[in-house]
């Protein structure tokens, strides 16, 4: 890593380009992924026809308890999700967490819905890493 020295302010570290962008998809993929768990959680309590019904699983919650589950996570996740597209410190913190949360509950829906189930973990996947390794700037206040 270079770094680089300015007259009055301690040595920081080059961002990096990939993970200052990473970070502002992040908090939009939150907030949308947000805000489709919420539809998606609605959709199962309303019992709709969208969702398979599946015989025997190894996790016995009902759909109706799986759109709980996803209207809540859903409804942190959005708000979360526009916290950081504002900058928050401690929205990045808890998107990380929200988005380990997001995997497990992905995983255990997998027999309702397995393609969207795999496509959400992906990109909870890139959440995880791009709130990760984002640093955001000092301030350049002097």
């Amino acid at each position: 890593m270079t770094q680089q020295a300015h007259p009055g302010k301690p040595t920081r570290s080059v961002p990096n380009p990939l993970a200052s962008g990473g970070v502002v998809f992040a908090g939009v993929l939150m907030a949308v992924y947000g805000f489709l768990a919420i539809l998606q959680g609605i959709s199962a309590i309303a019992a709709d026809d969208v969702w398979s019904h599946i015989g025997s699983y190894v996790y016995k919650i009902n759909l109706t308890g799986w759109g709980w589950i996803l209207l809540i996570v859903g409804a942190v996740a959005a708000v979360t999700g526009a916290f950081i597209l504002k900058g928050a410190a401690w929205a990045r913190a808890v998107g990380i967490g929200l988005a380990a949360l997001s995997i497990i509950v992905q995983f255990l829906f997998l027999p309702y819905a397995p393609v969207w189930a795999i496509i959400m973990i992906g990109i909870d996947i890139f959440v995880i890493w791009a709130l990760a390794v984002y640093r955001p700037e000092w301030g350049d206040a002097a």
